[in-house]
């Protein structure tokens, strides 16, 4: 079992649901992107680059989807949240049934 797989499993049904959703738009829409498990959590690299982590937040009710330069990506800078992050951006899921958003960069 890969670390990122444990670290999923381990995680409450809303979360894990998210997640794998998250990952299989991911890894549909950029089949370049790599899921490694770094800093305790998953994350995408793309080009062995950082490009995406996903890092379930129970206390606050939501996994968010933080791009490394979120900064850089072209279309939807409305929808990302910087709160006083100078490159990382993200976006933020609530729940399983969830409209994903497409950013190209």
């Amino acid at each position: 079992m890969r670390l990122t797989d444990g670290y999923i499993f381990r995680q409450s049904e809303k979360y894990q649901s998210i997640l794998l959703h998250l990952i299989a738009v991911f890894e549909k829409e950029i089949p370049e992107l790599e899921l490694l498990f770094k800093w305790g959590i998953p994350y995408f690299y793309f080009r062995k680059k950082p490009f995406c982590y996903l890092a379930p937040s129970a206390k606050k009710g939501f996994v968010d989807a933080g791009f490394a330069r979120g900064f850089q990506l072209k279309r939807n800078q409305d929808s990302l949240i910087g709160e006083k992050r100078n490159t990382v951006k993200s976006l933020r899921y609530f729940s399983h049934s969830l409209r994903t958003h497409f950013l190209s960069f």
